[in-house]
């Protein structure tokens, strides 16, 4: 059965079911600060979970289906083996209060025996088996009684059959898991072939989380306001099942991209099963670069932008020869494209900036790829510029402290992976740890000066402040025109202020145009010469984000508020100063624009009376 088919056919059958069909959200989750992108289907409907949004209102019901697209980095080194991938399709139906897990349990076996006629021989399911903190679920197994014998319904505890929250806090719950069982045979690993083991006989085919906790950030369990139903089935497996195949890369989702891939010669051959595994790894995150570029993430060093940078670099790694034509990563890019272009029709209208910021990116990566590394490496040690890897080795020595591995992935974009492919040894983990810290300081650093520049010291005269209050106000004015003229895909990355000149860092992936420029700039002073209203109101996180306030360095916010309205022009949550009226700022005018780092422009501005 074609993927389109199994697609048309699970939203019809809850849509006949009298679910509320929901498009599928962006992959950049803008409104929950808790995740980085969108990993799961419920995501888009953790306001109703929460209790902070009523469904009723919004959709005049209170169970609903989708086919949510997800991006997931947990198993990236496992991308390449039958069934792991960062983009895929999550067929999913939820409940806000409505039924429960006796319905979900039912809705779930009718889909797969009576609609798709699976053999219902070939599956077992799983339940929760309890912890010190929640009970074993023999609601749960009561109801698979129901449909299978008792020695194929399995319990595990939390590491198995417990799901979520998908960030540091946030609805999760026990859960039930469908696995597929390929060959019916126990494996020679274990004494006891069950679902979950490793051994490739089992696959995880569907998971119905009976949603009812919330974890908080101190790690304790509350109940939520409602009895809820989320429930995930990859298409990507599901697929895989109904085309008969063992593994995600020779469905209809991929058979293009692989044949295209492996059929090139740039490709460059090494032996049959790595060659398989490095075009997977290609197909893969080509797939995921054009769908994170089309729900507007950047290139950049940063959070969405990290992710997407390391993926279509480590796609290019796959590559053997050095001379790569960007004209065939484009030619995998349309083929993504004609295929998802039905489901998701925003890809085609997208297509030419997908193809700008790849071209962009490509050509960036191969400057760096010409670097003399090794050289690069002996300069950092001989002029002390890090700290020496506590082994003595020679500076020019390809054992790399994680600190040096990360300064050659901030400053000269080499990622990881090429530095390992490159024969560089680092630990992995403790570069991940320098990420971290270097994005936290970035937002605390940035976070300090957005929410007071300053103001506060009193070597300021009050004209200095006046002048860069002003200027922090034409901060949001810039930031909100930016988005107007370049698209939603527009993030602030920081600004500085003093009291002669505003600067203004921003995730665009090239130089902006002198027309783009002057559209800005000439907006900023038509809002100005408006003499809008500049006012704040206080109020909960979950509520500015449901308002549609813009959000920055989210993960340090309080659970209370300002949030900062000129007119009807631009929203933020912001710590202020601001002046009360727009008619206060004067005139605006650019006075550069350039790049700061990579996939991050920079814009210098000057205002007068």
């Amino acid at each position: 059965m074609h993927s389109d088919k199994i697609r048309k056919k699970f939203i019809s059958y809850f849509v006949k079911k009298k679910h509320k069909f929901v498009d599928s959200s962006s992959l950049w989750p803008k409104d929950d600060a808790s995740v980085l992108l969108t990993t799961a289907g419920m995501q888009q409907f953790k306001p109703y979970f929460l209790g902070i949004k009523d469904p009723k209102f919004d959709y005049n019901s209170k169970i609903f289906t989708s086919t949510q697209r997800c991006f997931r980095t947990s198993d990236l080194e496992e991308v390449g083996d039958a069934t792991h991938a960062t983009f895929f399709e999550m067929l999913g139906n939820f409940s806000i209060g409505d039924y429960f897990k006796n319905e979900a349990i039912d809705l779930a076996w009718e889909f797969l025996i009576k609609k798709l006629r699976l053999d219902r021989h070939k599956l077992w399911v799983t339940y929760f088996s309890g912890d010190r903190t929640v009970k074993k679920d023999l609601e749960a197994l009561k109801i698979w009684k129901k449909y299978l014998p008792e020695n194929k319904i399995i319990g595990f505890r939390a590491e198995e059959n417990w799901w979520g929250p998908p960030g540091k806090s946030g609805p999760c719950g026990p859960c039930s898991e469908i696995h597929y069982d390929f060959t019916g045979q126990p494996c020679a690993k274990k004494d006891n072939c069950l679902p979950n083991c490793d051994c490739g006989r089992f696959m995880e085919l569907w998971n119905l989380v009976f949603m009812e906790f919330y974890l908080d950030e101190a790690g304790k369990l509350k109940k939520l306001p409602s009895k809820n139903i989320d429930t995930g089935m990859g298409l990507e497996r599901l697929s895989l099942i109904m085309q008969k195949r063992r593994n995600i890369f020779e469905t209809d989702l991929y058979n293009d991209l692989m044949e295209k891939i492996l059929e090139n010669k740039i490709f460059g051959r090494v032996n049959e099963i790595e060659d398989l595994i490095r075009a997977r790894i290609v197909a893969d995150h080509i797939k995921g670069s054009v769908f994170l570029l089309a729900d507007g993430v950047s290139f950049s060093n940063k959070e969405q932008g990290y992710v997407l940078r390391r993926i279509f670099r480590r796609a290019l790694d796959q590559f053997q020869l050095s001379n790569i034509d960007i004209n065939f990563i484009f030619e995998l890019v349309n083929l993504v494209i004609s295929k998802y272009s039905q489901t998701f029709i925003f890809l085609s209208r997208r297509r030419q900036v997908i193809l700008d910021q790849m071209r962009f990116e490509f050509e960036q990566y191969s400057k760096v790829l010409k670097l003399d590394i090794e050289a690069l490496v002996k300069k950092m040690k001989s002029e002390h510029q890090i700290k020496e890897s506590t082994e003595k080795t020679e500076p020019s020595a390809r054992d790399l402290s994680p600190h040096e591995a990360f300064v050659l992935y901030t400053t000269y974009g080499l990622s990881p992976d090429r530095l390992k492919k490159m024969g560089f040894r680092f630990d992995a983990n403790e570069f991940a740890k320098e990420i971290e810290k270097h994005q936290a300081i970035s937002r605390a650093g940035a976070q300090k000066k957005f929410g007071g520049h300053g103001l506060n010291s009193s070597e300021l005269t009050s004209e200095q402040k006046n002048k860069m209050t002003r200027f922090h106000t034409t901060t949001h004015l810039l930031h909100q025109a930016l988005r107007s003229v370049l698209g939603d895909m527009v993030k602030q990355e920081g600004s500085d202020i003093n009291y002669e000149r505003l600067r203004f860092d921003f995730d665009y992936p090239q130089k902006l145009t002198t027309a783009q420029l002057d559209q800005v700039e000439k907006l900023v002073n038509d809002v100005i010469k408006r003499d809008l209203p500049v006012t704040f109101e206080k109020m909960s996180l979950a509520d500015a984000i449901k308002q549609g306030a813009l959000a920055f360095f989210k993960e340090k916010y309080p659970e209370t508020v300002t949030v900062y309205s000129i007119g009807d022009f631009s929203k933020e949550i912001c710590g202020g100063p601001h002046v009360k009226n727009t008619s206060e700022i004067g005139q605006f005018k650019i006075i550069s624009e350039k790049s700061s780092s990579a996939g991050i422009r920079r814009i210098k501005a000057s205002l007068s009376p």
